[in-house]
């Protein structure tokens, strides 16, 4: 098991071919693979990254190897999770995104990390009658 290594293999932006249109990318791996930071074993999830392009689309080939590369390294589930979503954003500068991942059952405890860009707008406040 390794620290965060830093650098990772670049995700590689590639030139939307229908940038004047919404539409939904879903790109989905069940062979995700990190390392427990604290027992050293390995964790395995399914990661779907679902975003809305906007000037640019990931190239698959460096999406794979970018996520092949946490296979030993050790990250907490929320930390990986949120920093796929970063990078993702630093690259690609997507309309909308969401990275999810489900992790298998570790210790009797099922997990499910989604982080979103932007974040979801809070529920309007509750109205007051007026003169209150």
């Amino acid at each position: 098991m390794t620290a965060d290594p830093g650098p990772r293999p670049d995700l590689v932006a590639v030139a939307n071919p229908e940038p004047g249109r919404d539409y939904e990318v879903r790109c989905e791996t069940p062979e995700f693979t990190c390392v427990c930071p604290m027992t050293g074993q390995p964790d395995f999830a399914t990661v779907t990254i679902t975003y809305v392009p906007d000037q640019w689309i990931v190239e698959l080939k460096s999406l794979k190897l970018y996520l092949w590369q946490y296979r030993q390294v050790g990250t907490f589930h929320e930390a990986v999770t949120n920093k796929i979503l970063d990078d993702f954003i630093s690259t690609l500068h997507p309309r909308r995104i969401t990275v999810r991942t489900d992790w298998l059952v570790r210790g009797g405890i099922h997990t499910v990390v989604e982080a979103t860009h932007p974040p979801a707008a809070p529920p309007p406040a509750a109205r007051q009658p007026a003169g209150q």
